[in-house]
């Protein structure tokens, strides 16, 4: 049995860590400071003037420097029907005070350099209908001056928390979204950042999912492997989603 844990334990911890070398040997390193990085609009938004239905996208674009090897930065946009503008709400730890943003940038703009890229995608009648219930999410966040960049709270615990509150949104977090799992051990028990099936989290450090979205993922110090069930894919920490659909 000891030969075996071990083996069990060495397969886990690669399967954990290859992910992240092979991405840190492809990763494309910032040739600017981060004050000089792009930040400019994408085009992934549809102009308002030629959509006037309700829209609802969350985005997710890869960190600035370093922490780009491992993690995006993810965020929630909102149109009204017949709005002129989009509403952006993220997280973002910088600057003091309220950490929950709104209209940080640009709907669909480059985080730092890094293009964005769809999660979701809502138009019309079902996006209208999750506007009110999305600001109310944003409204409840439980950490709304509290920023933590590693396990947590930061944006991609923020974004859960909407994800969570409104599963009908159907968001499904890549496992690069660190700080997704983040739940302060009096709440370690509840809903998988899907907003469906089961989630056990120890302060986004250790923890299990099962759920239809997710799938099967396993948590350790804040990367997640894991295997989707329904739309069948490995679930890689730095790389992200691997199979059908990605």
């Amino acid at each position: 049995m000891g030969v075996l844990a071990n083996l069990s334990i060495g397969i886990a911890v690669a399967g954990l860590l290859a992910p992240v070398l092979i991405k840190s040997a492809g990763h494309s390193w910032a040739q600017v400071p981060w004050y000089e990085a792009s930040r400019a609009s994408t085009g992934l938004a549809p102009d308002p003037a030629e959509e006037p239905r309700a829209v609802v996208q969350v985005y997710a674009a890869q960190t600035f420097g370093w922490r780009g090897v491992v993690a995006v930065h993810t965020w929630i946009v909102t149109k009204t029907e017949g709005g002129e503008a989009y509403t952006r709400w993220d997280v973002v730890g910088w600057g003091g005070g309220r950490v929950v943003r709104r209209n940080y940038a640009a709907p669909d703009a480059m985080w730092y350099g890094q293009p964005p890229r769809l999660l979701v995608d809502r138009r019309g009648e079902a996006a209208a209908a999750l506007i009110p219930r999305i600001e109310a999410a944003v409204a409840a966040y439980p950490f709304p001056e509290r920023y933590r960049s590693y396990p947590g709270p930061n944006s991609n615990t923020f974004t859960a928390h909407v994800a969570r509150s409104v599963p009908e949104l159907g968001l499904d977090l890549p496992p690069t979204a660190i700080g997704k799992d983040y739940r302060p051990l009096a709440d370690a028990i509840g809903r998988a950042p899907s907003g469906g099936g089961v989630q056990v989290s120890l302060l986004g450090l250790a923890g299990l999912i099962l759920a239809p979205e997710e799938g099967v993922e396993i948590n350790l110090l804040g990367l997640s492997v894991g295997l989707d069930l329904t739309k069948p894919a490995l679930r890689l920490p730095a790389i992200g989603r691997v199979g059908f659909g990605s």
